[in-house]
């Protein structure tokens, strides 16, 4: 994960990975949060320390100036990176979730907060912290980089698992298989046949055999005619000695040795090599495909459950603070809660029912509103929040089951129906 640790809260800074092995470039804007004047002068000479690391006399200086001014949000803002480059991340961690809490509408925080919990390893924790810092700042772009990045590693987490569990389902690589003989036609000729067959080592070669039997019978078997001296013996002779040399020396060399070396070897080597390697191939093919599948699947099972606790989170945090300004009488935090489509009951105009909501709560010494087993059920852009209230105050003790229904607008929820009951 590229991780991006704000070092104020109007520019965002890139970071390599390593949190604790790596130096923190710092930009200090000296505009960039609403600084109470009397710390103005306080932040800058700690963004000097910080820009020539010297952290410890940067620390003393900042703890020196909270001392004086506690809720200033810049100067609690360095004390966190100050820790976080000392490698104190629980301290760090501590400073940034606490402004989050007091000032939950600045991104920077949030966004080191996921810095320092995938430095950790914590990607699903990194993950909530961004989305939140994206609800701050919908454009933040160093959130949504950050957020690819922590996805990207649950997915890449859930794919070596997956290997782990069941290591043959690795691909195994494609083979090729070379080819050894040559097939069809040779240089143009056509492969000499004997009865359908290649010719082989056995095959016999008619001309060379029969063509001398019929020299031999040179007429020397035939009665003497009337004892006749020279014609007989002449003829016997000449005939006989020539016709057994020109067959049986010439015709058997030109055709035996040319069609018995080469088409031997065809047919043998062929279907030897080919065949069996790709059934396996295919196979593991599949399972590399299955097991990716699977593993990226997980991965956005995770993501979405991820979502669902965090907006679940986010819905019982506005309740938590309807119930907190209702119980301190609060009235201006309490009716910022309703959403502008709210309805109000007993077909009361808004205005009608504000200011009644406001007589009643102003008019009471003490009020304790508390929530009790909430259940919250998300569909879309909509949930529904149902608990046991248990109202106390000055005149009235009450314990009764409410739901509120919200609906989500930009960044937050508000509440957009409210009844007695389920």
């Amino acid at each position: 994960m590229k991780t991006l640790l704000s070092a104020s809260f109007n520019r965002p800074r890139a970071l390599p990975s390593g949190l604790s092995s790596k130096t923190i470039i710092l930009t200090l804007l000296l505009s960039a949060f609403a600084a109470r004047p009397a710390s103005a002068s306080d932040a800058t000479d700690v963004g000097k320390l910080l820009r020539t690391k010297q952290y410890t006399e940067a620390l003393a200086k900042t703890d020196a100036a909270l001392a004086k001014h506690p809720r200033d949000a810049q100067l609690r803002f360095y004390k966190g990176l100050i820790l976080a480059e000392q490698n104190k991340s629980a301290e760090a961690i501590a400073i940034f979730t606490k402004l989050t809490e007091d000032f939950p509408d600045l991104p920077e925080p949030y966004n080191n907060l996921a810095v320092l919990y995938a430095a950790a390893g914590q990607y699903e924790k990194a993950g909530t912290m961004l989305d939140m810092a994206m609800r701050t700042n919908a454009t933040y772009a160093t959130a949504q980089a950050n957020l690819g990045d922590v996805y990207g590693r649950l997915a890449s987490q859930a794919y070596e698992k997956a290997l782990q569990l069941d290591p043959s389902k690795m691909p195994e690589p494609a083979r090729l298989t070379l080819v050894r003989t040559l097939s069809g036609n040779i240089s143009g000729g056509a492969i000499p046949k004997s009865n359908g067959n290649l010719l082989a080592p056995s095959a016999k070669l008619p001309p060379a055999v029969t063509k001398p039997e019929p020299v031999q019978p040179p007429k020397a078997e035939l009665p003497p005619l009337a004892a006749v001296e020279k014609p007989v013996e002449k003829p016997a002779e000449k005939p006989a000695q020539p016709p057994p040399a020109k067959p049986a020396v010439k015709p058997p060399e030109k055709p035996v040795e040319k069609p018995v070396e080469k088409p031997v070897e065809k047919p043998v080597e062929k279907p030897v090599e080919k065949p069996a390697p790709k059934p396996v191939d295919k196979a593991a093919e599949k399972a590399a495909e299955k097991a990716q599948q699977k593993a990226q699947q997980q991965a956005a099972d995770k993501a979405e459950a991820s979502r669902l606790d965090r907006e679940r989170s986010e819905a019982m945090a506005l309740v938590n603070s309807w119930a907190k300004a209702w119980s301190s009488k609060d009235v201006r935090t309490y009716l910022a809660q309703y959403d502008a489509g709210f309805v109000p009951p007993k077909s009361q105009t808004r205005k009608q029912w504000m200011e009644e909501r406001r007589a009643r709560i102003e008019e009471k010494g003490r009020i304790n509103v508390g929530i009790e087993a909430p259940k919250v059920v998300i569909k879309g852009n909509t949930a529904t929040v149902r608990f046991r209230q248990n109202y106390v105050s000055d005149k009235l003790k009450i314990s009764a089951t409410k739901t509120l229904v919200l609906t989500r607008q930009g960044n937050r929820w508000a509440i957009v129906q409210e009844r007695a009951g389920g």
